[in-house]
């Protein structure tokens, strides 16, 4: 009779749990470790003078990139006003300010984004009116220990379409959510890459056009991008499509379009999305921890610049020629000439020792700037774009000038605690104005970036024979093309060059795969996330080219000394008919 009871109390727990779970998903309630966490913070507003300001004291930051950061002012003044935003908040060894100025016309009502580190979990926003006393507020980043997932629409529309439901503070949520207004959404890549997916839940007709193209943009760099009711013009918004089931997930670029109906498909999909955390587009490493003593850089991966490691060898010959000096020569020469010489002596051979440190430094090391590059290029030909996501490592013996990035594109420090403090000004796109490159100081930069661009191979066929033109922008090292349905190996060429093809490659031979493996293993891995959709099967006139020099990425306007690069560009050639 007790083991009866005892079975049947376990079939009753077993059947509870079974509809525990059901009714999560048809909403009467989740099971423990389910759904997600509002961190969309609460706004406190304030009126300073003619001005009212609405600050989001507490929102979710993603694990990289920018915490974007919405400031609503609402200007109820006849004139016009000048606000200067600035967040100033401590990370690691400094801190970091993000600032930006915009005009708020006379009754405007304006949102305004400032993207600020996502290294900061706390500062104090300051809004600064000419003539007028700065206002200060205390200003929270919620981190996530799951996903971060962005919602370009309201809460209510995400709970109907998502299929997952909201946790309560004290529960365990799967991923946490940050919704913003899709009229008032930033214009900017920067404030999206960051974040582990996107979601628009609500009819993506009323996204407005120009944040469209920075949700493209953030799709198109490896972003992952969630649509629950995709407009019939889906096909204008993101333009690269390609025909089949984008139910199923479609690569965009390097990144990722799913589009779910039903609720239970949507909580399928975010489920299936944030279960595989990507790193991010990019991997730039930082500098070793401090409890880590001896590694230059974090986990022991050796820099990309040679120039960045310490003469060790070079120190130690110089070290031991001056302790010879200072040592037996001075007993050498107090002998021969007396103590006395020795009071000159010895302060005679240190400066010979610092002068030669100085020379040495200024002819082996000069006053430029050191840089190995390297990046992964999509071409976009219908739409004159180059999208690209790269990793750069930096050294000087002084510091860099200010440095500027355009708005469809963005920079991306390493992750860790002890990374070097900077000032961004996002006044008409990014500009670092202090930090970039701090002196004697090795550090690596990532970036994403959609820029205009009329890169290009042109084939041509000449009788029997097909000629090939480089206008990619620099010397073509090697690649493969795909004509006829055979591939085929292009010739070294100079920018603005032409070459014939040869004879086509074996049908078993795997260069693409050889020349992602070369890139991968010269950058260590750091451009290892973006390579999974670059290494598709080519396309009819589709190729993939090795470029040399310092590539496309928005920081090669900097003027470098390049010891290394390898720059991979895929895209559709143009073909010209006589």
């Amino acid at each position: 009779m007790r083991s009866a009871a005892l079975t049947l109390g376990v079939l009753l727990c077993a059947l509870g749990a079974t509809r525990g779970f059901a009714t999560s998903l048809a909403g009467e309630g989740p099971p423990s470790g389910y759904g997600y966490r509002d961190a969309s913070g609460n706004s406190e507003a304030r009126t300073h003078g003619d001005l009212r300001v609405s600050i989001r004291t507490s929102v979710l930051k993603p694990v990289r990139g920018y915490t974007p950061l919405d400031v609503t002012l609402q200007n109820m003044g006849p004139v016009p006003l000048e606000v200067r935003l600035g967040f100033q908040g401590q990370s690691g060894s400094g801190m970091r300010v993000s600032g930006r100025t915009v005009e708020v016309a006379p009754r405007q009502r304006l949102v305004a984004w400032l993207p600020v580190p996502a290294a900061l979990h706390a500062g104090q926003l300051r809004v600064e009116v000419p003539g007028m006393e700065p206002l200060l507020s205390s200003v929270y980043l919620e981190g996530a220990s799951g996903g971060t997932v962005l919602v370009v629409g309201t809460l209510k529309d995400f709970d109907d379409t998502s299929g997952v439901h909201r946790v309560e503070a004290t529960g365990s949520p799967l991923f946490s959510v940050r919704t913003i207004d899709p009229r008032d959404a930033p214009r900017e890549l920067a404030a999206y890459v960051g974040y582990s997916a996107v979601v628009v839940p609500g009819n993506t007709a009323a996204v407005p056009a120009d944040v469209w193209a920075a949700l493209e943009a953030y799709t198109v760099t490896g972003g992952r991008l969630v649509l629950t009711q995709p407009s019939s013009d889906l096909s204008e918004r993101l333009p690269l499509l390609t025909a089949g089931s984008i139910d199923a997930g479609v690569p965009y670029g390097f990144g990722l379009v799913r589009v779910c109906g039903a609720a239970l498909e949507c909580s399928q999909v975010l489920n299936s999305m944030l279960g595989e955390l990507i790193p991010g587009p990019v991997m730039p490493v930082g500098p070793a921890p401090r409890w880590e003593r001896g590694n230059v850089l974090a986990g022991g991966i050796a820099p990309l610049l040679e120039s960045a490691k310490a003469p060790v060898g070079r120190f130690l010959l110089l070290i031991f020629v001056f302790v010879l000096a200072v040592g037996p020569g001075s007993l050498m020469l107090a002998r021969r000439q007396g103590p006395a010489a020795v009071l000159v002596g010895v302060p005679v051979v240190s400066v010979i020792t610092c002068v030669a440190l100085v020379v040495w430094s200024v002819l082996v090391d000069g006053f430029s700037v050191h840089s190995a590059r390297y990046s992964l290029t999509w071409l976009d030909a219908g739409r004159s774009r180059a999208v690209t996501l790269g990793v750069a490592a930096w050294y000087a013996n002084v510091s860099t000038e200010t440095v500027r990035f355009p708005v469809t594109s963005a920079l991306l420090s390493p992750d860790g605690p002890d990374e070097t403090p900077m000032d961004i000004d996002w006044t008409g796109g990014m500009t670092v104005t202090h930090g970039f490159l701090p002196p004697r100081t090795y550090r690596e930069w990532g970036e994403v970036s959609v820029l205009p661009s009329r890169a290009r191979l042109v084939l041509r066929h000449d009788g029997g024979k097909v000629r090939v033109q480089n206008a990619l922008g620099a010397r073509l090292e090697e690649g493969f093309i795909l004509v006829g349905g055979q591939r085929y190996a292009l010739p070294v060429l100079e920018d603005g060059a032409e070459g014939t093809l040869g004879e086509p490659l074996p049908e078993g031979a795997t260069p693409v795969s050889r020349m992602l493996s070369d890139l991968e293993e010269a950058s260590a891995v750091r451009l290892s996330a973006g390579k999974a959709h670059f290494g598709a099967p080519l396309p009819e006139g589709g190729f993939i080219a090795h470029l040399g020099g310092v590539g496309p990425a928005p920081s090669s306007a900097m003027e470098v000394e390049l010891e290394a690069g390898i720059h991979l560009v895929r895209g559709q050639s143009e073909e010209v008919r006589p």
